[in-house]
């Protein structure tokens, strides 16, 4: 496990930029280092996955020079920011390739919303979706909004909103939002949504709902006293309840319990969920992560699956160690990426 270490992927877009920008703004507040990571695959890459230029498939050579360009412009990125990255070209499916990173590192970061692969590839459907099938949390930027705008982004937290029910992966992600947000000292939104037939205007109904997220921030409070935590009980769809907050604070974390349930209203290809309009990042916690913790801690082992089930990443990652881009070629990524870059230089 890269404990130390927040993976980002890329693939050209200014989506995976943005996502890069996110994660070294954090890694940098965290005192953390960054691995940024180029995965593509032949002959699927001149098809659907790089944004930056076309290539003859099966030209291997191209695709690497393309990945060590993109490569550059992210490290700038991260140096401008004064972050530690290191770099890698990963030849695999992106998903497939995303999915088994994610047993190595406790936080991926990418980007969506941009034209182009990597997006697409790891959110598209729910089959390949990385959230939902990663054994690490995932944080999802956003590039633009509903209507094609440039979001901007924070370089500091100041509110954070979490969905809070009582599963598994539920009250773990609980408790990172918790942890997240004190790392910031930001204040946390705690929302549960109840059936939109739920009367709360009854005060004995609303009470019940109350009772029981009080119980469940209960350790939270314990373990973070100096937190200001807000409690929102809200009758309604989760997707729409949490789209809403996603306008009003830096960030959502949710939890995901994989096929169907939260998963499939956030991930399924034909709904309009969450993550494909929430206009700040989504931090989603899955059930995978959650399944691999609680392994974890009976076996006493590092990581939370079957030694068998672990696959050498020697055979298909390659360290290439990058100049990062120009400081002109960093300025216009940032003008790309944020209409508001320069507030925060």
């Amino acid at each position: 496990m890269n404990d130390n270490t927040i993976l980002v992927g890329v693939d050209g877009s200014h989506a995976s930029y943005k996502a890069t920008w996110w994660a070294a703004n954090y890694a940098k507040h965290m005192g953390l280092s960054l691995q940024i990571v180029c995965a593509y695959s032949l002959p699927s890459y001149a098809a659907v996955s790089f944004d930056a230029t076309y290539t003859s498939m099966g030209d291997d050579n191209a695709a690497h020079n393309d990945a060590q360009e993109i490569l550059s412009k992210a490290k700038a990125i991260a140096d401008e920011q004064g972050v530690d990255a290191q770099t890698l070209i990963v030849t695999g499916d992106p998903s497939s390739v995303f999915v088994e990173l994610s047993r190595n590192y406790n936080l991926i970061v990418i980007g969506n919303r941009g034209k182009g692969g990597l997006a697409e590839r790891l959110l598209g459907t729910t089959s390949s979706s990385l959230p939902a099938y990663a054994y690490c949390p995932i944080v999802v930027v956003p590039y633009t909004d509903d209507k094609d705008n440039l979001l901007h982004l924070n370089n500091v937290i100041t509110k954070v909103a979490v969905g809070s029910d009582d599963t598994k992966w539920g009250l773990r992600a609980l408790q990172i939002a918790a942890d997240f947000a004190a790392s910031w000292g930001a204040e946390l939104d705690v929302i549960t949504v109840v059936p939109g037939t739920t009367n709360l205007d009854d005060p004995a109904e609303k009470q019940k709902f109350e009772d029981v997220l009080d119980a469940r921030l209960e350790s939270i409070r314990t373990t973070h006293p100096d937190l200001k935590i807000r409690k929102s009980i809200v009758s309604g769809r989760a997707v729409e309840t949490l789209t809403k907050a996603s306008h009003t604070h830096d960030i959502v974390v949710v939890g995901s319990c994989g096929r169907g349930g939260l998963t499939g209203l956030l991930l399924n290809s034909t709904s309009q969920g969450l993550l494909q309009h929430s206009a700040s990042p989504v931090y989603v916690v899955p059930r995978k992560f959650v399944e691999a913790e609680e392994q974890r801690v009976k076996t006493g082992t590092a990581s939370g699956t079957e030694a068998a089930e672990v696959t050498s990443l020697e055979e298909f990652v390659r360290e290439v160690p990058v100049e990062r881009a120009s400081e002109e070629t960093e300025r216009q990524i940032e003008i790309d990426i944020d209409p508001k870059a320069h507030e925060y230089r």
